[in-house]
């Protein structure tokens, strides 16, 4: 909440970060500097100290929306992402105590950016505070997954390149991409997943025997549905030793460290090999086979499904459902129809509001056609939170517009049987040999959903 002068109006107000190498004197002098300049300029201003103590007085994603510009005053290395593209001055620390007051009026000079990206971002920060649960260390468990996946995808299509078979020779090139992707990146896919779930419950203690628990998963058979069972499982272990045992103070050093790592990892390693390992096995065998059986009507319908579900909330808990789905079907190591037709029609409707914002100027104002170029980068990258801010603005038009054209994509990427071996990365991954099965019929599915969407939303536009 904005404070006002004295004539009602709304004083600006800035952001700074003090930090200095040893975390002592300069920190806080800084700070305490910036702070008397601000008052005397009379602006408000929220300083986050990094000292010796660690983080005060944390700049929040509120503060970030409601402020005109950052300044960072340190010597030390500040993660900046958190800023969202606000403009922004670097000095070091010591410059903001000889010179706040100039600091300050610099700041209050530099232009706020208010673009389509920001209200993305802000759109997307607020969906983070919605997840809750057993959702939220499902996600963090996926985050970290993904850049493997990612890495590993490329890595393993690479080596198709050079032939479908030719990493069978052993010494070559595509052999090595083979192992570093496949039998490196891929094999960590499950561990990782089950570790930073259980990690997301129970902090570090929960690491360990996530990812033993993963590892055991793979080994089984039990494959990515065993990871997220493996992974809550280790997490919630974990929480019931923390409040279950109680050892003397002069002991508690010994729970980090040996006491929960060696417990839980045995309730869990047992209870993947007796207990769940043979069942979910058997359940995951057989839906890769019905995986596989997708032909004709079947796979159609999916897609249709896996596309309504990617533009319905364009990001939320339903596309993160269909997404996380897409993904555990890579965890064998090979492409995946249902990876590229989720893919496809995530990017849809991004894309379909900057056609429409095309093909309808006359029904958009000046800056909604400005913010439907940055939705096309946003689009083909695979952002779908990209539409988010035209289907805030005209929900009733624009959703049911998206979701007709994403469950297009996705119907007809299944139908051409197009496949994908990466997860992310839009139209950036397409010309990687490999990465796309069917490359022109893909791109021919993302094409005519985008252009169902965008002249469903001219059409429906007043």
């Amino acid at each position: 909440m904005h404070l006002k002068n004295d004539e009602g109006e709304d004083i600006m107000k800035l952001l700074a970060v003090t930090s200095c190498p040893t975390g002592i004197a300069h920190t806080y002098m800084a700070a305490e500097a910036l702070k008397i300049a601000a008052k005397e300029l009379e602006v408000e201003i929220k300083i986050e100290t990094r000292g010796s103590v660690g983080v005060e007085n944390e700049i929040t994603a509120e503060d970030v929306k409601e402020a005109h510009a950052v300044i960072i005053a340190a010597d030390t290395k500040i993660d900046k992402s958190k800023f969202n593209g606000l403009p922004m001055i670097e000095v070091s620390v010591k410059d903001a105590i000889k010179d706040a007051k100039g600091l300050i009026q610099s700041a209050m000079k530099l232009e706020k950016k208010n673009t389509y990206v920001d209200k993305v971002f802000e759109a997307k920060q607020e969906e983070k505070k919605k997840i809750t649960g057993a959702y939220k260390h499902l996600m963090t468990g996926v985050s970290f997954m993904i850049p493997f996946v990612v890495a590993g995808g490329i890595l393993i299509a690479l080596s198709f390149a050079f032939g479908i078979k030719a990493f069978e020779q052993k010494g070559t090139l595509a052999a090595a991409l083979m192992d570093i992707g496949g039998g490196g990146a891929f094999s960590l896919i499950v561990p990782i997943l089950a570790g930073y779930i259980a990690y997301s419950i129970a902090d570090r203690p929960g690491l360990v025997p996530g990812m033993i628990g993963g590892v055991l998963s793979s080994k089984l058979g039990a494959g990515f549905l065993g990871g997220i069972i493996a992974g809550f499982a280790a997490g919630y272990v974990v929480e019931f030793l923390k409040k279950t045992i109680k050892l003397p103070k002069t002991m508690e050093g010994l729970m980090p460290v040996l006491v929960l790592p060696l417990l839980s990892t045995l309730i869990v390693g047992l209870g993947m090999i007796y207990v769940v390992g043979t069942p979910v096995a058997s359940i995951n065998k057989a839906m890769e086979g019905w995986l596989n059986s997708l032909s004709g009507g079947s796979a159609v319908t999916l897609g249709i499904v896996l596309g309504l579900m990617m533009a319905f909330d364009m990001g939320g808990p339903v596309n993160k459902a269909a997404y996380t789905f897409a993904v555990g079907t890579l965890a064998a190591g090979q492409p995946s129809t249902v990876m590229a037709a989720v893919m496809a029609a995530g990017m849809v409707p991004p894309l379909g509001v900057f056609l429409a914002t095309r093909i309808a100027k006359n029904k958009f104002t000046k800056d909604e056609i400005e913010a439907g170029k940055a939705a096309f980068f946003l689009g083909i990258s695979f952002i779908t939170e990209g539409a988010i801010p035209f289907a805030a603005a005209d929900p009733l038009r624009v959703i049911p517009s998206i979701m007709v054209g994403s469950a297009v994509t996705g119907a007809l990427s299944m139908a051409f049987k197009c496949t994908l071996a990466v997860p992310h990365g839009g139209i950036f991954v397409l010309p990687i040999p490999n990465a796309v099965g069917g490359l022109l019929l893909y791109t021919l599915s993302i094409v005519i959903g985008t252009i169902v969407s965008g002249i469903m939303i001219a059409a429906l536009k007043k």
